[in-house]
């Protein structure tokens, strides 16, 4: 199972010389990189763990690459993704974001069919990583 959330996921993994032009073309843009992980990939989890702050000053794009670094080795084992964010309309918008690292092994999700009230069903998923408490479901 290949989590496929946000931009280049059903792409082959970017390597970190891809990550770099990426990084670059989101400074140029004046757009305002940050570092997020998890270990619940569920496509609700918007809110991923933040990796220090939102670097909005930042002009270098070595600087981004030292902490995907950082992140990388405190967090092998989990999703890891770069986002960046466009303040110009006086709030925050998301503008791109994407995967950087991955566990080795992803487990994926199941599907959960629910009968409810006049026998319509409903379905939800579940990944199978949440069955094991968070720091240990990779």
């Amino acid at each position: 199972m290949r989590i496929t959330q946000g931009t280049f996921s059903f792409l082959p993994d970017l390597t970190d010389e891809q990550i770099r032009a990426q990084v670059e073309y989101i400074l140029q843009q004046g757009w305002a990189p940050s570092i997020e992980f998890t270990d619940d990939p569920h496509p609700r989890n918007t809110y991923w763990e933040l990796w220090g702050l939102p670097m909005f000053d930042l002009k270098d794009a070595a600087g981004v690459l030292m902490e995907v670094r950082a992140c990388r080795a405190q967090y092998p084992d989990h999703y890891i993704k770069v986002n960046a964010f466009d303040s110009t309309h006086g709030f925050e918008t998301l503008r791109l974001s994407f995967i950087v690292n991955r566990p080795n092994n992803e487990s994926g999700f199941r599907l959960i069919r629910q009968e409810v009230d006049g026998r319509a069903l409903r379905y939800t998923l579940q990944s199978y990583a949440s069955d094991r408490p968070p720091g240990s479901r990779y």
